[in-house]
């Protein structure tokens, strides 16, 4: 393979992750972010764990969809993440990710 078409392959692969991503986030509560992946779930808790000189953070998700181009199957049970990096946790909002009723299939 030439340089072109593995640049051609790797964007076609972030562009489908990312209508994956497109496609599941209404069906999750909150955004998790780390430094080394981003994650939706629909459970997370995020615990300080002090230590002698320093302190991690420790968190569980459980219902969880991971970013990450290279897993093949990105919907896990549960995530456990420990890290001393900056993690940042939110909340969706439902209506935020509504199809407009002139696109919906349903009711």
């Amino acid at each position: 393979m030439d340089d072109d078409e593995i640049e051609d392959y790797d964007r076609e692969v972030e562009l489908a992750l990312y209508r994956e991503y497109r496609d599941v986030v209404s069906q999750f509560k909150y955004v998790i972010e780390t430094e080394r992946r981003f994650y939706l779930a629909n459970e997370v808790s995020l615990v300080r764990q002090d230590t002698e000189h320093d302190f991690y953070f420790e968190i569980t998700m459980n219902d969880v969809w991971v970013w990450d181009i290279y897993r093949s199957d990105r919907f896990v049970k549960s995530v456990r993440v420990l890290t001393f990096k900056d993690v940042n946790v939110e909340e969706l909002n439902p209506s935020d990710f509504e199809i407009p009723k002139d696109l919906s299939l349903g009711k």
